[in-house]
């Protein structure tokens, strides 16, 4: 028996030598155990030098190899002594002679699992041996995947067949006119596999050509063949796999089956078909299933992936493909350790993309160019005068270097990975693999292939503006790019994957607004600046989500879009509000024409006053109305506009909480009494009025005080009276009062169902949103009283049964709609109990008790819950409606529903200390201006812990306005700041209210505590 000869190239030098003295030993234990001609053979390899040389190459590198390696003696042979070439093509026709007419799924799998391990093992000794160029290695990786493709498409044919879902035209050769379709995609169709590479694939069936007795089970029927397709190839056994499967480059994979239909592709890509998958298709083959149907359908493709024409905006779609990644020339930011050799800077995909998007834009007039591989796609290019042949070169060394790399990495564990090991021994183990006597000599060859590749890549788009922003953001193809989750993350979005999984399907077209190629163009190039303003906010997959909802929203894209490329900071102002202000962020997407008034040239102006402007606008707006139910969408429409114009100006520091809340009120102070006056009117074509009867609606909390927020419920009461009528009962000498119209009710049912019109009118939910939530919990006996009630019974109730709390609550209130004369009667009831004599001490008490329970139930430690935390807005609410009712029969003077002008006004009157009222109105300035940001900017109460540098910049200019600091106050700065403020004014309302309060006995009838509103 001969000596095996030396091999081609040198044999790499074994990096763990304990392992290649174990797998020597390994050798000669599985040939002892051998057949005599196989144990003769294989002792007198390993004593060869070249045989010995291949085994600790083997085994010293790669354990996976090793132990194929020591299991496949026989096999090894056969290799050693036959020729790579002679064994691989007894391997192939051994697997068409066992398995072409195969009837058994378990057969078939173990089947392509043994052939699977004996072939890896060849095509690694062909490779590490120098026996096989490039193309040979990866060719034969390819053809073993087609096989295993065709044969387990033909048995579950033959198997769909038998069992009667489908009627194959020729059962012999069940691919015939069967209309399955399989493509190979990416490096399976280029015939580029590496060695332990996934294949992609893309099953289609062509419902025109299907023949079964079943049609309405076709869809099925494909699904689960495809299901099972790729169980023959990807589920692991005993015997291993054969290659992992991916059919995630079908047609939009997150909205389609497995299995999709011709007439449905065709529609995908004549429709919304992405450049990205174009590039795709370039590659796309044939390799199982029905020829005919297959090469028909790569027909209609080709308009598709070569079109003739090509205008501006899709070219440049065609470079951002890869022009998001980063592309420099020069400067050198790589690393050997954790590189990643596909996808990093400078890699294969760099490679690949440099030959598919010149494809792309000259293959439509060109056919010479239309080729899959990608070194035979360069040097197409560089024959018809597209690419310098230097270039060509350079890319054609940098692949073969970088594929060989890629290689070894993947045979040391069979791992699906393209990463140098992140640490110095791991490169030194690949470096030692590739035939490198030292590390040092691999990094510097390594760096150098990225630079040169990064370089000749650049020089695509040296003309072009980057759109990677801060790092790579690309979100083409169905693998999340790795260096878009590290940008991402970087960025500070949590969860990268989701981010980019939204994005990838702004672009297969899933909402209306992207289903054209002009608007997915125009949002390429706005994601990366749209997700940079995204990440400024506090938290940016919350934002980025939100912005979801408002695309997804939206009739059409080319329109707003075109209008961010015309005006960034529009779209910077968009990422804002849908970052820090939820509630604005939802008028939005219910009404994307907002943006259309932030272009007008006023938008920004001050905001203005019902007498300037804001009423006659209301006007102009509502006499549009053609019925009532237009009056409803109307108000909604104008109501929010408004409310988004405050709360833009907000954000941008134009006016504050403060001094918004009087233009918010005003907007209610319209809007409510004209749906009132129409409520009336619409339950009167009814039920009529009731003679000599008139209502009125009071304003109570911050409407009343005109302080409403941009996210305010409105606190409402219905007071109603009937002319000569008593106490509102109805009841005069002759027969009960009614309604005049056609289904009559009387006073209390007519007043108590007007108000529960006008409450809906207010609160129904419409395609604008709702108008405002109401709240009625303030009327005489809170949820257990009626909902309208008289004004005598309201005069009673309040001399006689109302709580203090209650009379605090009026010191609030005023009328805003409804009948004149009414209007001056309710407002001087409400004088009168304000300014009624009572007992001082009881006051002190009631106040003082009720701060108390309010504490003990929504007490918080946190200052910026600036509502209920000590020192916040109920401490400094309560003293100012204590004094008013303390002072009101003396000084009635001191009476003003605002609280910081009965504050003031205490102070002028004397009731209160004006150093002592200056303080407190400027802390419950700041509260408010926090708190009108705030409600913006967060869903609930901000956790301190959780502020953002946006956030905290905002929070600064509401709380500091007249601040410009040079450097930014740190939020620990800040919060303490708030909260010297806070135990200020809770040391006044101790001063005022609780100390002196201590000192009193407790009421002697005491009655049950009132549920507080």
């Amino acid at each position: 028996m001969s000596s095996p000869k030396p091999f081609s190239a040198p044999l790499p030098k074994p990096f763990d030598a304990a392992q290649a003295a174990l797998g020597l030993e390994r050798w000669r234990q599985q040939a002892a155990a051998a057949e005599p001609e196989t144990r003769a053979w294989a002792e007198a390899f390993a004593e060869s030098g070249p045989g010995r040389a291949l085994v600790e190459a083997v085994c010293g590198n790669s354990p996976y190899l090793g132990h194929g390696l020591t299991r496949e003696l026989p096999f090894v042979r056969n290799t050693m002594e036959d020729g790579f070439d002679a064994t691989f093509a007894a391997l192939i026709a051994a697997l068409h002679a066992e398995h072409d007419g195969e009837r058994s799924m378990d057969r078939l799998m173990a089947g392509l699992r043994v052939a699977k391990r004996r072939a890896a093992l060849l095509i690694a000794l062909a490779d590490i041996a120098g026996v096989w160029p490039l193309f040979r290695v990866t060719g034969a990786l390819s053809e073993l995947a087609e096989t295993g493709v065709r044969l387990a498409a033909n048995f579950l044919l033959r198997r769909a067949g038998e069992a009667g879902t489908l009627t194959l035209p020729d059962p012999q050769r069940p691919w015939v006119g069967s209309g399955l379709i399989v493509l190979g995609m990416g490096k399976l169709g280029g015939r580029e596999l590496n060695y332990s590479s996934d294949i992609d694939l893309i099953v289609l069936y062509d419902d025109a050509v299907v023949q079964t007795p079943q049609p309405d089970n076709l869809a099925r029927t494909f699904i689960r063949l495809a299901r099972d397709l790729v169980r023959i190839m990807d589920e692991r056994t005993k015997d291993g796999y054969v290659f992992r499967t991916d059919l995630r480059l079908r047609p939009d994979p997150g909205a389609t089956p497995l299995a999709v239909s011709v007439s449905a592709a065709e529609i995908y890509y004549g429709s919304v078909g992405q450049n990205w998958e174009r590039a795709a298709m370039i590659k796309a083959r044939p390799i199982a299933g029905d020829e005919v149907a297959g090469a028909s359908f790569l027909r209609f493709l080709e308009p598709f992936v070569w079109r003739r024409n090509l205008d501006f905006a899709a070219i440049q779609d065609i470079h951002s493909i890869k022009r998001q990644i980063n592309a420099h020339k020069g400067h050198r930011e790589v690393t050997v350790n954790g590189h990643d050799i596909k996808v990093g800077r400078g890699g294969i995909r760099e490679i690949e993309f440099f030959a598919q998007t010149q494809q792309l834009i000259f293959g439509g007039r060109d056919p010479r160019v239309r080729i899959a591989p990608t070194l035979m796609a360069n040097e197409a290019l560089r024959d018809v005068g597209r690419v310098p042949p230097q270039t060509v070169e350079d890319l054609a060394a940098a692949y073969h270097f970088l594929r060989r790399v890629e290689h070894r990495i993947q045979m040391i564990d069979d791992q699906q990975t393209h990463r140098i090991p992140a640490d110095d021994a791991g490169v030194a183990h690949l470096a030692t693999f590739l035939g490198y006597g030292d590390p040092a000599d691999f990094r510097a060859e390594l760096l150098a292939t990225l630079g040169q590749v990064e370089d000749r890549y650049a020089e695509l788009f040296e003309e072009a503006p980057s759109l990677s922003g801060p790092g790579n953001l690309v979100f083409t193809g169905t693998d999340p790019d790795p260096g878009t989750v590290e940008t991402l993350a970087g960025m500070g979005f949590a969860d990268p994957a989701r981010v980019i999984s939204v994005v990838s399907a702004w672009h297969r077209g899933r909402y209306r607004a992207t289903r054209s190629g002009r608007a997915r163009e125009l949002l390429t190039e706005l994601t990366p600046a749209l997700l940079s303003a995204l990440a400024k906010t506090p938290a940016p997959d919350g934002a980025l989500m939100n912005f979801d909802d408002f695309l997804g929203k939206l009739p059409a894209g080319v329109g707003l879009f075109s209008l961010f490329v015309a005006n960034p900071w529009l779209l910077e102002l968009v990422a804002e509000i849908m970052g820090i202000a939820p509630q604005m962020a939802a008028t939005l997407s219910r009404n994307p024409s907002l943006l259309d008034a932030v272009l007008s040239p006023d938008f920004f102006d001050p905001l203005p006053g019902k007498e300037e402007g804001l009423a006659a606008d209301h006007a102009r707006v509502i006499a549009a109305a053609r019925d009532f139910e237009d009056a409803l969408t109307l108000s909604r429409r104008w109501t929010n506009d408004q409310r988004f114009r405050a709360g833009v100006h907000i954000l941008r520091g134009i006016t504050d909480g403060d001094r918004c809340g009087a233009f918010l009120a005003d907007l209610a102070d319209l809007v409510v009494p004209d749906l009132a006056r129409r409520v009336e009117e619409e339950f009167a074509q009814r039920h009529g009025r009731i003679p000599g009867g008139a209502w009125v609606v009071v304003a109570m909390g911050k409407l009343g005080s005109r302080q409403l927020t941009v996210t305010s419920d409105i606190d409402l009461i219905v007071i109603y009276d009937i002319a000569g009528a008593g106490q509102g009962s109805g009841q005069g000498s002759g027969a009960p009062l009614l309604s005049d119209g056609a289904k009559p009710l009387s006073p209390n049912e007519y007043y108590i169902k007007l108000t529960q019109r006008l409450t809906n009118a207010i609160t129904a939910p419409m395609a604008d949103g709702r108008l405002y939530e109401v709240d009625m919990r303030l009327r005489p006996s809170g949820n257990a009283g009626p909902l309208a009630t008289s004004l005598a019974a309201f005069v009673k109730y309040q001399a006689s049964d109302a709580w203090t709390w209650e009379h605090m609550a009026l010191t609030r209130a005023r009328v805003i709609g409804g009948d004149a004369g009414l209007a001056g009667r309710v407002s001087e009831a409400i004088r009168s109990v304000l300014t009624a004599p009572r007992d001082p001490g009881r006051l002190l008490w009631d106040v003082a008790d009720m701060r108390r329970r309010i504490d003990k139930e929504f007490g918080t430690a946190n200052p910026w819950n600036v509502k209920y935390a000590r020192g916040g807005l109920i401490d400094i609410e309560f003293i100012a409606q204590y004094l008013q009712l303390r002072h009101g029969h003396d000084l009635p003077d001191i009476l003003h529903v605002g609280t910081a002008k009965a504050l003031g006004c205490a102070a002028r009157t004397g009731a209160l200390a004006p150093e002592v009222a200056e303080d407190l109105e400027a802390t419950l300035r700041l509260w408010r201006r926090v708190q009108g940001f705030l409600r913006l900017t967060t869903a609930g109460v901000l956790d301190p812990t959780q502020v953002s540098p946006s956030l905290l910049a905002g929070l600064h200019r509401a709380a500091f306005p007249d601040e410009k600091a040079a450097q930014p106050v740190d939020f620990p700065e800040l919060d303490r700041r708030i909260r010297a403020i806070a135990a200020r004014a809770h040391g006044h309302f101790q001063a005022l209210v609780e100390e002196p309060a201590s000192h009193l006995a407790p009421p002697g009838a005491v009655k049950e505590d009132p549920k507080l509103p």
